[in-house]
């Protein structure tokens, strides 16, 4: 029967305790871990995940605050742990800051990605709304430009806006004017100039 201590000796006092058996060796730390995940160790990376994985989810969440996007890039990091642990120096410092500095860079990415998204979405929402703006003003400004335009045809005589909605709107020549009124090719140049010199006056155009 195996005893779990031996007396130290006889008339000493009583027996300090020894106990049996091999201690367990240390765990391996992360630094180490790192060195075995370099060779392809996928069970040295199985415990590594353990060590790393809440503090990387922790400052991922710090910077991100969206829960759902945390446990993503977190996974995003750890998946680059595993690709990139060839890359760890240990000489500049600890396995665990190489990890987190990873952490932290990743989930500042995204944010810029997402300020970046949103911003183009910003930006294309304002150039939609500045073209539909422009549309709208250019059809304004146009029914502006005809309705004034057609207050002033009012203010010429009769004859005289005869001639210009012959010349200008329909596109006949004066001596087409002049025939289809069945007047002297004279008459039409006196009307469309007299009528032109109004109509400029009216709509406030500077020769």
């Amino acid at each position: 029967m195996n005893q779990a201590t031996e007396s130290t000796g006889a008339g000493r006092g009583r027996a300090e305790p020894v106990f049996l058996g091999v201690p367990a060796p240390p765990r391996p730390t992360a630094t180490e871990l790192m060195a075995a995940v370099a060779r392809g160790d996928q069970d040295a990376f199985a415990e590594l995940y353990e060590l790393i994985a809440g503090p990387v989810l922790g400052l991922v969440r710090s910077v991100l605050r969206d829960p759902a996007q945390s446990e993503e890039v977190a996974q995003e990091v750890l998946i680059q742990v595993w690709r990139t642990a060839s890359r760890f120096q240990p000489e500049r410092g600890s396995a665990m800051a190489w990890v987190l500095t990873l952490a932290h860079r990743r989930a500042v990415d995204r944010v810029r990605s997402a300020q970046a998204a949103t911003e183009r979405e910003q930006r294309a929402a304002l150039l939609a709304h500045a073209e539909e703006y422009d549309q709208v003003a250019e059809a304004v400004e146009h029914r502006l430009e005809r309705e004034q335009v057609r207050r002033c045809l009012g203010t010429l005589t009769g004859m005289q806006r005869e001639s210009v909605v012959l010349a200008y709107y329909r596109g006949l020549t004066y001596r087409e004017v002049a025939e289809l009124l069945q007047i002297p090719l004279g008459t039409v140049k006196t009307r469309m100039r007299d009528g032109l010199i109004r109509m400029r006056d009216c709509l406030g155009v500077t020769a």
